[in-house]
């Protein structure tokens, strides 16, 4: 019996230091899971945060978009406004002139005659000059809606480009494989 005992003892030793390794192994093995866990919670946290981001970039972008239309609409406003002020004072230089001209012809018949010259060269001139300023204007409404063309072609090609990137952003992040868990 005592030499059972003792043949026994290294067996139970050796089970017991088997026992030993065998939870070592567990605990090795959870903690790898639990990293492994980590690692894969990390990584969702990232992505969602870059998804976050790519799409407020894409609502600042769609914002700034929607705006444009208002800020070329204000530029045309001003502009308007500033031809109806020039013309505001060619009516009133106009009314001035003939105000002169009536002046003129309460006077002398030759200073009458020398006034009426002179006023139809002053109006000959203005006329030259409204003819001119209507050509600006229309050059300008003309060169305006050339730029407004262009911005909204620039703007479409950006436009498609941002889908475009989003698309392939989609791809990928579709394309990526999902890791399973262990």
């Amino acid at each position: 019996m005592a030499a059972e005992t003792e043949s026994a003892a290294p067996g139970l030793a050796e089970i017991r230091e088997l026992k030993m390794t065998v939870f070592a192994l567990r605990e090795e093995l959870e903690r790898s899971r639990r990293d492994t866990a980590e690692a894969v919670r990390r990584g969702v946290s990232g992505a969602n945060a870059e998804i976050a981001q790519l799409k407020a970039t894409i609502t600042a972008l769609r914002d700034e978009l929607q705006e444009w239309p208002l800020r070329r609409d204000d530029a045309a406003r001003l502009a308007q406004a500033a031809n109806l002020d020039d013309i505001r004072q060619f009516k009133a230089t106009i009314g001035a002139l003939r105000d002169t001209l009536e002046a003129a012809r309460l006077g002398e018949e030759a200073a009458v005659r020398q006034a009426i010259i002179a006023a139809q060269d002053e109006i000959a001139q203005l006329r030259s000059t409204v003819v001119s300023l209507r050509e600006a204007l229309e050059q300008a409404n003309f060169s305006n809606q050339g730029a407004v063309a262009a911005a909204r072609a620039q703007d479409h090609a950006e436009l498609a480009q941002l889908q475009a990137t989003v698309r392939a952003l989609r791809d990928q992040l579709q394309a990526t494989p999902a890791k399973p868990a262990r």
